[in-house]
């Protein structure tokens, strides 16, 4: 059987020399890909109550399994209590996450070698070779994998009452039939955040910050945050938002040119600013199983 353990794989964070920046504008990356995994840890926190309740559901399936039965109505008192405490607390969430994963791809390469990748994979595909296309797409990854394994709440304690009424009534296999329904019922989300366009926000921000003293390097930070562009349009993360990549980067093609030209920003970066932001979290993507 398997036991619920909370998991939390963050990777090395490694800035490649694929495309030449300085070490402020690299750390500026390096920053906001760290800041977005603490990001999915603080928004993902794990409900102490809800893991405690499966882990008595667990147990109470091996004291069932070994003719047990009051110790599984304990264990199963015990969840229902769990889960009890969490409905009683103001607007309870529906889902109440009880293992998280996070890992943090980053893309190596850069355009030619996406392009080049591409290329062969859609010829293994052409020749029916699957699993070779599939691992050098997988390769084509710049992003944060976040899965989360969540309580559904409205259906939980339930079935945990009705476990209860089966053992009371001797009807132990029908008892564990509903236990093990139970713990099948537990909803993983899997969230995808692109890191370009992560990037690319903590630059165009950083930017804006800086650009009345740093003329300069506000430039070097909106460059990049162009190239950050290029290479999510390039690995193929979309967006529902109805701003496009050719947009975006128009927007910080004007503003570096009002920089140059020694013109005020402010509004322009306001309205960059919220435009990338609205990008990003409509390209983020969340899948249920």
């Amino acid at each position: 059987m398997k036991r619920i353990l909370t998991s939390i794989a963050l990777a090395g964070l490694l800035v490649t020399g694929a495309f030449a920046t300085d070490a402020k504008t690299n750390q500026v990356n390096k920053n906001a890909v760290i800041n977005a995994e603490k990001k999915a840890q603080q928004n993902n926190q794990l409900i102490t109550e809800a893991i405690d309740a499966i882990r008595n559901t667990q147990d109470a399936l091996i004291y069932l399994n070994g003719k047990e039965a009051k110790k599984a109505k304990e264990s199963l008192k015990k969840a229902i209590a769990d889960l009890s405490d969490v409905l009683n607390r103001p607007n309870p969430p529906y889902l109440l996450p009880v293992d998280l994963n996070i890992e943090a791809y980053q893309f190596a390469g850069n355009i030619d070698t996406i392009k080049k990748a591409v290329y062969e994979a859609k010829i293994l595909v052409e020749e029916n070779k699957l699993p070779e296309a599939r691992e050098i797409l997988n390769n084509l990854r710049d992003e944060i994998d976040i899965k989360t394994t969540n309580l559904p709440l409205a259906t939980y304690p339930a079935a945990l009452n009705l476990a209860i009424k089966y053992i009371n009534e001797g009807k132990i296999k029908n008892a564990k039939d509903v236990l093990n329904m139970a713990l099948s019922t537990l909803v993983q989300i899997n969230t995808i955040i692109p890191i370009p366009l992560i990037k690319a926000q903590a630059l165009i921000t950083q930017a804006s910050k800086i650009v009345k003293k740093d003329s300069k390097q506000a430039l070097k930070y909106l460059d990049e945050a162009k190239h950050q562009l290029i290479l999510a349009e390039a690995l193929g993360y979309t967006s529902k938002s109805a701003t496009t990549y050719k947009m975006l980067k128009k927007s910080i093609e004007h503003i570096e040119n009002e920089i140059k030209a020694h013109h005020k920003t402010g509004g322009l970066f306001e309205k960059l600013i919220e435009k990338i932001k609205e990008f990003k979290e409509k390209a983020i993507t969340h899948t249920t199983k």
